[in-house]
């Protein structure tokens, strides 16, 4: 099944046409008609999409000046969705807000404000153009990550990337490994190996479904719902 469930955003037109150009169907959910159950039971996959904050007190903080809540709802909704899916094995991508969203439904923790709590951090939210390349990523070889991106004819374990968020990884979550890092040392992709596919990456992939970057990842997730 190649039908991907894709949670909602306010800016979904890119992660919609990056599916669709690796050969998936993307499906939005509704959170108000189907339970997270539904949902998986009716997808071959599922893509956490970004957005506002997760609540921190979730994973058991305070919450941040800067903290920018997300939807009402949309955290325990997408949580429950992650457990679900991953109950299924059913193939989990995870981009900007959902790796943070995935990292602390597997009991992580996050790093509220990079620029305050993070000394010596790069510039991790150049918001304009969607497009614009932040910095480099280091990934670790032979990670799902790596393979993926070698299997799309982009070799090498240093590649750049766009960069849009305030927050990150701070504690990994149960079963999940860091596979890509900026030079200063934030976490830029988690997954877990003992799923068929299961990735989460800190950059928007999908901003350059125009220009193929970054396809690869598209095409082994919407491939690893065969």
């Amino acid at each position: 099944m190649r039908t991907i469930a894709v949670s909602p955003n306010r800016k979904l037109q890119d992660y919609e046409e990056a599916v669709r150009d690796a050969g998936g169907e993307p499906r939005l959910i509704d959170r108000a008609t189907e339970s997270p159950a539904e949902v998986i039971t009716r997808s071959g996959g599922l893509l956490l999409t970004g957005g506002g904050d997760v609540l921190p007190s979730i994973y058991g903080a305070a919450a941040h000046p800067t903290f920018s809540a997300a939807e009402p709802g949309r955290d325990d909704y997408e949580i429950a969705l992650v457990q679900c899916a991953l109950d299924a094995d059913l193939p989990v991508f995870a981009i900007c807000r959902g790796i943070q969203l995935l990292n602390v439904a597997r009991g992580g923790t996050l790093v509220q404000d990079i620029p305050d709590e993070w000394p010596g951090s790069l510039n991790h939210a150049l918001r304009e153009p969607l497009f614009a390349i932040a910095h480099d990523i280091q990934i670790t070889p032979d990670s799902l990550l790596e393979r993926v991106m070698r299997a799309g004819g982009r070799h090498g374990q240093v590649i750049p990337v766009n960069s849009r968020h305030h927050q990150a990884v701070r504690t990994l979550g149960n079963g999940l490994e860091v596979t890509a890092t900026a030079p200063d040392g934030v976490i830029e992709a988690i997954e877990d190996p003992s799923r068929r596919f299961c990735l989460g990456v800190q950059w928007h992939p999908e901003n350059f479904y125009r220009t193929g970057e970054f396809r690869a990842l598209f095409d082994g997730f919407v491939n690893a719902t065969r």
